[in-house]
């Protein structure tokens, strides 16, 4: 199975649940009803001050209990964290942007400005300077879906709850697994850029804006590996701060480094390779992520006029009935992208390392 899921073009489900969708503005928790203990069917509605309250739904049945809710999200919840790491890394660094109501968005709209001229010096402040203003350039992304389906029957709820086992929630771990795969390999550029309305969703590897640097390949080099990929590493770095971009920096490697980089940095050294990367003026830290390839390196500025994750929903998952309340059917789904920036004169802080074929 493809590891990356589909994509909504336009935010757009189909049949009974979009209705419900649309009528309460894109709030997904029209979609999320539970059962209470007095028998009557709930939703979770959160205000404007962010503060969650039951609301009871008249002529509405639920088939999950609140518990039932929990144990599902507690599930995506821990498949979801195996799989992020670059997009956890992102966040728990406050590169986020959040959208409110995002499924009622298709596009965010964004800004790069130019500069403006140097100041000027003189004695009694009367030459004048020139009086100018920078330049503006619109562009957007679009906001897709990543989404994964699983199905209950009605009978394997009803069996969970006479059983007084819990439900099983193998599928919808394996349906968030999915969806996180999808949004990282998003965000790492493994999956093919996105495209619609006018703008593009790009990741890491194939970003336009992306510098490269040749790599040599560690492969048989022995212990002197260490210091050709810190001096590699270091030039990496002199792209960036010559593209005006100074740090910090996370250094992301594929899997094959993992081996060199955790030998000794020279013959008999007392640190290793990771160790003395990591010591480099600027460079935050050195990751492994699962998705890389070959001996692919990355050097990414970690601020926000580089890279930051756009929220529009976090992962959460919706239900609606089929086959006459027989088929009780999950989507996971999420609206995160990756954004990718340049400034005005098309520089970024994103430096690609790469051993040549």
């Amino acid at each position: 199975m493809n590891l990356i899921a589909n994509y909504i073009k336009q935010g757009v489900l189909a049949g009974n649940a979009a209705d419900r969708l649309l009528a309460a503005n894109g709030d997904t928790n029209v979609l999320r009803p539970w059962l209470g203990e007095d028998g009557k069917t709930y939703v979770t509605h959160v205000n404007n001050m962010g503060v969650a309250s039951a609301v009871p739904l008249a002529n509405a049945h639920a088939t999950l209990r609140k518990d039932d809710w929990k144990l599902l999200d507690d599930a995506i919840v821990k498949a979801a964290r195996e799989r992020l790491r670059l997009v956890a890394d992102l966040r728990g660094m406050g590169l986020t942007f959040n959208i409110p109501q995002g499924m009622g968005k298709t596009v965010l709209e964004t800004e790069t400005s130019g500069d403006v001229n140097d100041a000027v010096i003189s004695m009694d402040g009367l030459r004048r300077s020139v009086d100018d203003r920078p330049e503006f350039e619109l562009g957007m992304i679009p906001l897709p879906i990543t989404h994964k389906d699983f199905q209950f029957s009605a009978r394997n709820i009803l069996a969970s709850r006479n059983g007084g086992s819990p439900l099983d929630t193998t599928m919808a771990e394996m349906s968030a697994r999915k969806v996180a795969e999808g949004i990282e390999m998003l965000t790492l550029g493994r999956a093919a850029s996105y495209t619609y309305g006018g703008g593009t969703v790009y990741g890491l590897l194939n970003f336009t804006g992306t510098m490269a640097q040749v790599l040599t390949t560690p492969v048989g080099a022995g212990v002197g590996a260490g210091a050709t990929f810190l001096t590699e590493v270091m030039q990496m770095r002199a792209l960036s701060v010559a593209a005006f971009h100074y740090g910090p920096w996370m250094l992301y490697t594929a899997p094959a480094w993992d081996v060199y980089l955790d030998a000794d940095f020279k013959a008999n050294s007392d640190k290793t390779v990771r160790q003395r990367v990591k010591e480099l003026n600027g460079v935050t830290d050195v990751r492994t992520l699962d998705f890389m390839q070959n001996f692919d390196v990355l050097l990414v500025q970690t601020t926000t006029d580089v890279v930051r994750i756009v929220i529009g929903m976090d992962i959460t998952t919706l239900q609606w009935d089929t086959e006459g309340g027989m088929q009780k059917n999950f989507k996971v789904m999420a609206i995160i992208v990756p954004q990718l920036r340049c400034d005005f004169n098309s520089r970024t802080g994103i430096v690609l390392g790469r051993v040549p074929e």
